[in-house]
């Protein structure tokens, strides 16, 4: 009878009617489960600066059912691990530029064959090969490249966090310099396909890091998230500075997804920055689950009344790979034990009495489709009172999805003019 509650009480049809975090249907590819749908178009777009080739991102998906985790992890590991025995058979041979390419995909791919493992990931060693195989290839495939790629050991309260240096160029004359750090899920390597490639061909150098809760630094080191993250960005900007090649006047903060939300909490007491890029815009990251629950069920988890909101979720979970996944992740990243304490932990992440504190230029990021953070970077954009823009990505030309990803071209021409009109 309790069961039977508590299923009523999630709603399940809700789940199914309501986009991930949006309203508004987001573009399908090659999945109908909307998690697999974005997951893919995420690591297909990586095409555009080296990370993906459309032909073996479809050949992947081909036999992978809707919502098979375990499917999709073990395509995404097979043609990683052929794109992998090519590129190193390729350096064998002398084949520089061949086995660059091949092991940069091969990096991409296998953080995609880890993304939906997570019923136990402390524990999980196929995930810590996963992860391991994606950060040595693009550790391999760095070395090639025809700029230099600095590996940095960023210093950080007693241990240190994990980082590249990307040059434009020389480093006897200083350039602009992006610091990248990405969000709820993304890996150092792929903040190159984000960002750093688009950065490096207009003359920026770009130090990209993982700071507590971020992929290899909870992998390596159990730090989970914090909310202050300019405990964490500030002494990167100090480590930067004692970089050559850094200019010190032209230092642009970029926030990438949840990275939106915690870049402008760093902006807002570093002042240090010439400008600040959230991409996209988040002002309250506890909202972004709520609007896929019913309002008592969140009142239950406030509440801490877990007893009954532990089985609601657990339904809810059940009716949804992409709140599955969001809740058994923030477990792993947040340092939680259930998910009803992985939605508490994300209570702090919002920017009351923040946002007004930023005093460098500030670029917002919003995307037409956004199914994750729908509405968040117009809240932001509202509260800053700085120099600020908002650019908002349309469907109509294919960038209209979170982080524009399946857009990385256009969204690079739209962030970088902009900064360039500024200096930077």
């Amino acid at each position: 009878m309790m069961r039977r509650v508590y299923v009523r009480a999630y709603e399940p049809e809700r789940c199914r009617s309501v986009q991930w975090f949006g309203g508004r249907p987001a573009v399908k590819f090659l999945f109908d489960d909307k998690a697999f749908s974005f997951q893919a178009l995420r690591t297909a777009g990586h095409a555009a600066c080296g990370g993906a080739d459309l032909g073996e991102v479809l050949v992947t998906c081909e036999d992978v059912p809707d919502g098979n985790e375990a499917a999709w992890c073990r395509a995404w590991s097979a043609t990683a691990a052929r794109l992998h025995r090519t590129g190193d058979d390729a350096l064998a041979a002398g084949h520089r530029v061949s086995a660059r390419e091949a092991l940069l995909r091969a990096s991409n791919y296998y953080r995609a064959a880890d993304f939906f493992r997570l019923d136990d990931r402390d524990h999980d060693r196929e995930s810590d090969r996963l992860a391991l195989h994606s950060r040595e290839t693009f550790a391999s495939a760095a070395a090639l490249f025809d700029t230099p790629v600095v590996p940095q050991r960023i210093p950080y309260e007693g241990t240190t966090l994990p980082g590249y240096l990307f040059l434009a160029g020389p480093t006897d004359e200083p350039r602009p310099t992006v610091i990248h750090h990405g969000g709820y899920d993304s890996t150092l390597e792929e903040l190159y396909f984000m960002v750093g490639a688009g950065a490096l061909r207009r003359g920026y150098h770009v130090l990209a890091f993982e700071g507590p809760g971020q992929q290899s630094v909870r992998r390596e080191q159990g730090l989970a998230f914090r909310p202050d993250w300019e405990a964490v960005v500030t002494p990167v900007v100090d480590h930067a500075l004692t970089l050559p090649g850094v200019d010190a006047d032209r230092l642009v903060l970029f926030g990438t997804s949840f990275g939106g939300l915690l870049g402008a909490r760093a902006a807002a007491f570093d002042r240090r920055f010439a400008a600040c890029v959230l991409h996209n815009g988040i002002y309250d990251f506890y909202r972004l689950p709520l609007t896929v629950i019913p309002a008592h069920l969140a009142e239950w988890v406030a509440e801490s009344r877990d007893e009954v909101a532990g089985p609601a979720l657990a339904v809810a979970m059940s009716h949804s790979t992409q709140l599955r996944w969001f809740l058994r992740h923030g477990m792993w990243a947040f340092g939680a034990k259930t998910p009803a304490e992985a939605l508490r932990a994300c209570m702090p992440y919002n920017l009351d009495g923040v946002a007004e504190h930023i005093t460098c230029p500030t670029l917002v990021l919003d995307a037409e489709n956004d199914v994750v953070a729908r509405g968040e970077a117009q809240r932001v954009h509202a509260a800053l009172r700085a120099e600020k823009d908002l650019i908002r990505f349309a469907a109509a030309d294919g960038s209209g999805e979170h982080c524009q990803e399946g857009a990385a071209l256009h969204f690079h021409q739209r962030v970088f003019d902009w900064l360039d009109e500024r200096g930077i």
